[in-house]
């Protein structure tokens, strides 16, 4: 991870940066949506990920507030809601350090559910360790999606 990021938990004071940060990473992965129409439901979501969901944000440490990215996942069940890197922060090592942090949330294991053309994040978690486990709908949005899953090696280091 580049020496200018850093993890850690989430607060309150960072959800407007959030709740930008995915709405401008999904409208650029899907121009064609208008992810601005999206936000009123993306905000009662992440209110409801803060209730069940341990949520650790990667942030700039030359620029105080600057979220990188962020992942939420829920210890109870192992799935992993969201994982979003600033479009200008990628191919840094963000990525795999926030699945990494998701990995020792989910120390059981790990779901996630991946729209079927998003090879891009297809490719990324199969490199993670992550594989499809099955297919299904989007409830919400129609779009086919998959199942994908990692389970944790005999030797996963402990939890930092």
């Amino acid at each position: 991870m580049p020496q200018t990021v850093k993890l850690r938990p989430y607060r309150l004071a960072d959800e407007p940066a959030a709740v930008g940060l995915w709405q401008r990473s999904w409208q650029l992965a899907y121009p064609q949506i208008d992810f601005s129409q999206r936000l009123e439901w993306f905000r009662e979501h992440w209110s409801g990920l803060q209730l069940d969901s341990r949520i650790v944000v990667a942030e700039c440490e030359t620029v105080p507030d600057h979220l990188a990215g962020f992942v939420a996942v829920s210890p109870r069940t192992g799935y992993l809601d969201q994982i979003v890197v600033a479009p200008e922060m990628q191919h840094r090592g963000i990525g795999k350090a926030l699945i990494d942090a998701a990995k020792h949330l989910g120390r059981e294991g790990l779901y996630l559910h991946v729209n079927k053309d998003n090879s891009r994040a297809i490719a990324f978690y199969r490199k993670s360790g992550f594989t499809i486990a099955g297919e299904d709908i989007n409830r919400r949005s129609g779009a086919p999606v998959y199942m994908m899953t990692w389970r944790p090696a005999a030797d996963l280091p402990p939890e930092p």
